[in-house]
């Protein structure tokens, strides 16, 4: 198989040879309605290809192929071995099978982002976790490091030349088609057309129709407490310039600063996804994408997650553009942007400045994501920076997320080299260029009040500070 490469802006992308088990690929001028036809089965006819010892690769968040998986625990008593590589689940009816006794040795789950629902089985041995930058998971199935035998997609049903959108996921759906020997695709009525990749019919080996709702989220402040989040935004958006290009995680604090950029102008989205924030922000005027250098008056994802008049309202939508994650998040694409400002959240930070997003001590709690990809893409961006922002307490308030060392067992996403600014509700610091006795100082002063004083009390024990 070729090796993973970014895809040049313009350029179709590139046509990987598949060894198409079912038949063999036809010319796209021909009939794709009787292909179509000739390719479509029910969800147990879909599923009953899945045979035992195969490695299986499945879409994730709102475009899970959740029918499909569901309809996999119907092959409990014909499988064994199956490996299923996937990212973050929304479905819990799709996972049931991962929690549920009875299922040692029929399908082992390897998550490359542990969502709530593979979580607890990660963290207790029952499933394992896979450490991967989201940018390099479409490397892992075209360099064959996870040799694919089989993979779930779920698309818009085709348009009027048999293509069909990705919707809401493209992210390394796109790389699982193009080297699966078996592509199995759900076709779900109610996915939003977007533009960007399509795949056509002739291309999926064995096709389902189904019409389901796409998983929705509700946004919600750190701890349910908006008043904090409100204060983190204003620390970071009083950053960010006219003209910057956004890149932002999901929950209340990203959406929080999309709400306090109004008075900006000509701002752009160049990100891994976004959510129903960005809704507000284009309604102001101040969502334009002209200083998008890349791709002008465009609002750039991989995925889409959040509510449905969201979805209605990307649904064949020109603004958009979804590519795959290793174009999106790639450091050598993103950071041609000018002015990109990459916002991230975390766990805890230590002294020296080093961030820990995924873990909770020894327990694995998420995933790497695109964090490290943006953070190093913003370093080398004309005019950008980065900005980790999170609430200076956790555990409602019982715990300092400013700490002197990591929590044993916890590891490190972002490193002391890459941090810049680092945001609370108490204060945003520029760590960049800072020496760790400078960093010591300045984190332990956007720490929550009710913890400075004992936080330097140790920094001054364990030789950070002086008395």
């Amino acid at each position: 198989m070729p090796k993973s490469t970014f895809i040049e802006m313009g350029s179709p992308s590139p046509i990987y040879p598949r060894n198409n088990t079912l038949s063999a690929q036809p010319n796209l001028n021909d009939d794709w309605k009787q292909l179509y036809k000739s390719r479509l089965t029910t969800l147990e006819g879909a599923v009953g290809h899945i045979r035992s010892g195969m490695t299986v690769g499945s879409g994730h968040f709102a475009g899970e192929p959740s029918a499909l998986l569901e309809a996999l625990g119907t092959r409990k008593d014909h499988i064994e071995g199956v490996k299923l590589y996937h990212m973050n689940g929304v479905n819990p009816s799709a996972y049931a099978y991962v929690n549920e006794p009875g299922w040692e040795g029929k399908i082992r789950h390897y998550s490359i982002f542990a969502g709530p629902q593979t979580r607890k089985a990660v963290q207790e041995g029952r499933a394992d976790y896979v450490p991967c930058f989201f940018s390099e998971v479409p490397r892992l199935f075209r360099e064959r490091l996870v040799p694919l035998d089989a993979c779930f997609v779920q698309l818009t049903r085709p348009d009027e030349d048999g293509y069909c959108s990705y919707g809401v996921s493209c992210d390394y759906a796109q790389a699982m088609i193009e080297c699966s020997p078996l592509v199995i695709a759900e076709l779900n009525s109610q996915m939003p057309f977007t533009f960007g990749e399509k795949v056509h019919i002739s291309q999926l080996d064995v096709i389902v129709e189904t019409d389901h709702a796409i998983p929705e989220i509700n946004q919600s402040g750190p701890d349910g407490d908006t008043s904090v989040a409100e204060a983190i935004a204003r620390h970071v958006s009083a950053l960010i310039p006219d003209g910057a290009n956004l890149q932002l995680g999901i929950g209340g604090i990203p959406d929080m600063v999309l709400k306090l950029l109004k008075d900006k102008k000509d701002l752009g989205i160049h990100t891994e996804m976004f959510s129903d924030g960005l809704l507000e922000l284009i309604e102001s005027g101040s969502l334009t994408a002209a200083n998008n250098n890349l791709n002008p008056g465009k609002i750039v994802a991989t995925f889409i997650m959040g509510s449905r008049k969201l979805y209605d309202w990307i649904d064949k939508n020109p603004l958009i553009l979804m590519k795959p994650v290793d174009y999106t998040n790639c450091v050598l694409v993103a950071s041609q942007l000018q002015k990109l400002v990459s916002i991230n959240s975390a766990v805890e930070v230590n002294f020296h400045g080093e961030v820990v997003a995924d873990t909770i001590g020894f327990k694995q709690f998420s995933g790497v994501g695109g964090q490290v990809d943006f953070v190093r893409s913003s370093d080398f961006s004309k005019g950008g920076f980065s900005v980790i922002a999170m609430p200076s307490t956790a555990r409602s308030g019982k715990v300092s997320r400013i700490i002197p060392t990591l929590t044993p067992g916890a590891c490190v996403t972002t490193s002391r080299n890459d941090v810049q600014y680092i945001a609370t509700e108490y204060g945003c610091v520029n760590l960049r260029g800072r020496s760790i006795r400078e960093r010591t100082e300045l984190l332990i002063s956007i720490a929550h009040p009710n913890f400075r004083e004992d936080l330097h009390k140790q920094a001054v024990e364990l030789g950070f500070l002086q008395n």
